[in-house]
């Protein structure tokens, strides 16, 4: 194609367009008219002008406002959290200082119980053994007594014995007082 060609060709689009334009005009779009750009142009400016006053002096102002009011209610809430950390910590620290005092005073307790249950203890059994001891004693007492009572029992039975047997061999009874001279002489000797 030569120069002259897409030359020709554009101005017939151009013509066309211009018809296209003008059957555009006629059909009733008043804002494809160029003679009706003026007062287009009049009232986009009066209602950017309009427009740009409203949001400038109230709905930018109120939205900044509002952030900047959310914005000091996080940086509040954050302090506020801050806060209550350090509270929570500062409990903290202090439940474990109070638990630890408890644990102390309480072994401390379990202690002084301990000593005074072994002092109770080592008392008891120093009564106990006392008793026993006393207990004992009298047991022995008692034990030596029945000894001596069993003793002379035995020699007299011993004496009764042997009277009625040299009663028996001889005919004749001895003395009460011989026949326990005798039975004496008797258990005194070695192996008797």
């Amino acid at each position: 194609m030569s120069v002259f060609a897409i030359v020709t060709n554009a101005a017939a689009a151009a013509e066309e367009a211009q018809a296209h334009a003008a059957e555009a005009s006629s059909a009733g779009l008043p804002q494809l008219d160029p003679a009706w750009w003026p007062s287009q142009l009049f009232w986009l400016a009066i209602t950017f002008g309009i427009l740009y006053w409203l949001m400038s002096t109230r709905f930018l102002p109120a939205i900044a406002g509002a952030i900047e009011e959310r914005r000091d209610r996080i940086a509040d809430d954050l302090d506020q959290a801050g806060d209550f950390k350090r509270q929570a910590e500062d409990a903290e620290s202090a439940y474990n200082q109070s638990l630890a005092d408890a644990k102390t005073k309480a072994q401390a307790i379990a202690a002084d119980t301990r000593a005074e249950m072994d002092d109770e203890i080592s008392e008891l059994q120093a009564e106990t053994d006392a008793q026993l001891a006393k207990q004992v004693t009298a047991a022995e007492t008692r034990i030596g007594e029945m000894k001596a009572a069993a003793a002379t029992k035995v020699g007299e039975a011993a004496a009764e014995t042997a009277r009625a047997v040299v009663e028996t061999l001889i005919d004749e009874a001895p003395s009460e007082e011989a026949a326990s001279r005798a039975v004496a002489d008797a258990a005194a000797r070695p192996g008797g």
